[in-house]
């Protein structure tokens, strides 16, 4: 990614109008593990290997730069898993809507993370159902394995919750919520916040016409009896399979580089999945032209600020030291507690011929701009 960018990100930049964020990103990306971040020259004690590491850019949309901020979230995450069933809901928008979070992603998305927090609670709440208070994590993803636009919520919730009576209840083994339900209230919340929201939305090009209120309406009516995705999976394995899901799922971005094959500077091939077909011929390769697969990337670009991997109810910032020393308690009577020993630091540089840790004898200063004296 870090060569297409700088081979390419001229010509994007003249031929699309971007966002700070993207700009940013950009820049990131054609940085990363260069010289123009400065580095660390690398010694082998074992074999007296000498290497130069350069810094890496930390950008949460770089291929690169997630897999010690992921390693360090999930070590976070391990000591919360509780000894249940644990339960994989997924709530995704719908193409018109994505259209329109397109043009406003901080709050349409913001807008996904409310609608589906007050569907899961409300649904789980109710004495028809699971009767009881419960806390899960959202992971927003934007895309689809081709990198078009498909915004959607992973959730990953505990099979049970807190009742009123302050007892744990567990829901059926095997089934959580019913997903008809969650869907329909889903579809309801959303839609009605919606519209409220109308008038803080921005609309260009085709969407324009959708700044006269009357014409909103008339957009959104069709969905308000169309059937809105909602999907639960099959409960994990235990919560060693959250820990290996969530590791895989929490800090990807839109495509890894793993994924590319080959890149000629005027297009660059990939591989994807289309999730229509069964078996290998899932597996395909797409060819695009290098202006359209940034493009493509750079939808999928967070505003500023804006998180992606959100807790809620009893899991709240707020509240989630608290309610997971309650819910050992009350599970501490049929199961065991999950083990909170450290996991020893794996070494930052690993030598590539011997694999024994690597030891920095020099750090490279990154190159100092030159700057005008002051006015």
């Amino acid at each position: 990614m870090g060569e297409i960018v700088r081979d390419q990100g001229e010509a994007l930049r003249a031929t699309w109008r971007l966002r700070i964020e993207q700009h940013q990103v950009l820049n990131a990306l054609a940085r990363c593990r260069t010289a123009e971040l400065g580095g660390h020259a690398l010694r082998c004690n074992d074999c007296g290997e000498v290497s130069i590491a350069y810094n890496s850019c930390r950008n949460r949309h770089c291929p690169k730069c997630q897999h010690r901020t992921a390693q360090r979230w999930l070590a976070d995450r391990e000591a919360e898993l509780l000894p249940v069933e644990y339960y994989h809901v997924v709530f995704t928008l719908p193409s018109q809507i994505a259209e329109i979070a397109l043009q406003n992603p901080a709050r349409v998305y913001g807008l996904l993370f409310r609608a589906t927090s007050e569907t899961l609670t409300t649904i789980a709440r109710d004495p028809k159902h699971l009767g009881a208070d419960i806390g899960f994590t959202a992971v927003l993803h934007t895309w689809g394995s081709a990198m078009t636009h498909h915004p959607h919520l992973h959730c990953i919730v505990p099979g049970g919750g807190i009742t009123p009576g302050g007892q744990w209840q567990p829901c059926k083994r095997g089934f959580f919520l019913p997903v008809r339900v969650l869907s329909r209230l889903f579809r309801r919340l959303f839609l009605e916040q919606l519209n409220a929201l109308h008038h803080d939305l921005a609309f260009h090009g085709r969407l324009t016409p959708l700044s006269d209120p009357a014409a909103f309406e008339a957009y959104l009516k069709p969905l308000q009896q169309a059937e809105w995705v909602v999907y639960a999976k099959r409960p994990f394995d235990g919560p060693e399979a959250v820990l290996k899901y969530l590791s895989l799922y929490t800090h990807r971005v839109a495509i890894s580089n793993s994924r590319l094959i080959q890149y000629d500077h005027e297009t660059v091939t990939f591989k994807y999945k289309d999730y229509r077909k069964q078996g290998k011929a899932r597996h395909k390769t797409m060819q695009l032209d290098t202006t359209e697969f940034l493009r493509r990337f750079l939808i999928h670009v967070l505003p500023q600020g804006f998180h992606r991997i959100r807790h809620f109810g009893l899991f709240a910032n707020h509240q989630r030291r608290r309610q997971l020393t309650r819910l050992r308690e009350l599970l501490a009577i049929e199961t065991t507690q999950v083990s909170n020993e450290p996991i020893d630091k794996p070494p930052t540089f690993v030598c590539f011929t011997c694999a024994k840790p690597l030891v920095v004898i020099e750090i490279i200063h990154r190159p100092q701009r030159t700057r005008a004296p002051p006015s």
